[in-house]
């Protein structure tokens, strides 16, 4: 910083205010402070700063190790707020959320530093494990359950899920079956009530469900046992890959969507505008989920004894055309 600060013909002060973004600087000394800093390669050490200030300005994330993509957007999305708001991630990814796993996981995070955690807790193993987490670390978790021993922001799975179904039931459709997630998955569960909730207040008695594994192949496979109930004249799938399947099945027993099958998908993953048809579905808000746990997160290092709360981002219905009036078909 005094070479910058010689360099640039100011004060460490002024090199400071410039590295903190203070609007108490000219601009015609920023551009000077800014132009030393780059002639010189100057990067602020980070270490030294904890040092002074007593914070690392690091966060850290523990993450289920998947490529889903609901889990990885959420990941981006807590990346991208504690980015915007002038904090590094620490990102320790676990292959199960066991107890012991998430335990070493968060005492790893603490010793390097971080000012608090998140953890993306999306299965019931998750919830289990969080009751157990040793107290004094600021925490939020996404997902996690109706669980009450951390804060925890969640999208409206259920909100989402019966959105979906009273679409299908709005265009006429009565025969309305599911194909759910795993069922050790919370938001599976969520979006399989959302469903059944819907059925029931429209007088319908919801059939058994099916289950798959998330994956375009799962989805193929169970359309097989759809295309055989011929009552069947709409579905309701928990994420967009089980939902592409089942269209490429549809399409292998010379039909199609919507004319002899509506479909509506979860996520609005960035392929689903493109299948064929476009995939009506529901939108998860990532961004939203990624800001909502950094300002929980910071709330708790600014008021360590604040309320725990339990945020929920609506889940917005995406109308494409894959779905159809029953007359219609």
């Amino acid at each position: 910083m005094a070479d910058v600060a010689k360099l640039a013909e100011v004060s460490l002060q002024t090199v400071s205010r410039v590295l903190h973004d203070s609007p108490n600087v000219s601009d015609d000394t920023r551009k000077r402070v800014l132009k030393a800093i780059q002639q010189l390669n100057y990067r602020p050490n980070v270490a030294a700063q904890a040092l002074v200030t007593g914070r690392s300005r690091t966060l850290g994330v523990v993450s289920f190790d998947t490529a889903l993509y609901g889990p990885a957007s959420t990941l981006l999305g807590i990346q991208e707020a504690a980015h915007d708001a002038g904090y590094a991630v620490s990102i320790a990814s676990l292959r199960s959320m066991k107890r012991a796993s998430l335990f070493e996981a968060v005492q790893r995070l603490r010793g390097q530093g971080v000012e608090g955690v998140v953890i993306i807790a999306p299965q019931k193993s998750a919830v289990e494990a969080l009751r157990r987490l040793p107290p004094g670390v600021p925490m939020v978790a996404v997902e996690g359950g109706p669980d009450h021993s951390v804060p925890v922001v969640a999208v409206d799975q259920f909100g989402g899920a019966m959105a979906a179904t009273r679409h299908l039931l709005e265009l006429g459709h009565r025969a309305i079956w599911h194909i759910a997630g795993p069922a050790d998955w919370l938001e599976a569960e969520q979006r399989a009530d959302g469903w059944r909730a819907a059925l029931k207040d429209a007088g319908i008695r919801p059939p058994a469900l099916l289950r798959g594994d998330w994956s375009a192949r799962s989805g193929y496979e169970l359309g097989r046992q759809l295309l055989q109930k011929p009552e069947v004249t709409a579905v309701f799938v928990a994420n967009d890959q089980m939902a592409l399947g089942l269209l490429r099945r549809l399409h292998e027993s010379g039909r199609e969507a919507p004319r002899h099958l509506s479909i509506v998908g979860f996520d609005d993953i960035p392929e689903a505008a493109y299948f064929t048809p476009p995939l009506t579905t529901i939108r998860q808000d990532f961004a939203e989920v990624g800001r909502r746990c950094l300002h929980l997160l910071l709330g708790q290092l600014e008021s360590p004894a604040r309320p725990w709360e339990h945020v929920e981002v609506p889940a917005q219905f995406v109308l494409r055309e894959s779905t159809a009036a029953l007359q219609a078909r």
